[in-house]
């Protein structure tokens, strides 16, 4: 895929013991993926948006906007 440019925001989860990922970009569930280090998590979500972008396409829906369209 060409570069992603939409926003995750990955966070350690004590209860979970593990780093969770939010795709704030996508509506819906709060956290998508996560991983049990911060390397996996960034994986694991870049594959869940590639996911999610197949997903949109698949269904003939638009993808939604960046929210960080133009970060400083």
């Amino acid at each position: 895929m060409d570069k992603i440019k939409y926003l995750m925001v990955i966070q350690w989860s004590e209860e979970d013991n593990c780093f969770l990922v939010a795709l704030p970009d996508f509506p819906g569930q709060c956290w998508r993926t996560h991983g049990e280090t911060y390397e996996e998590a960034v994986i694991n979500g870049q594959e869940a948006i590639e996911s999610l972008i197949m997903a949109y396409q698949g269904d003939d829906e638009p993808l939604p906007q960046p929210l960080l369209a133009n970060p400083v």
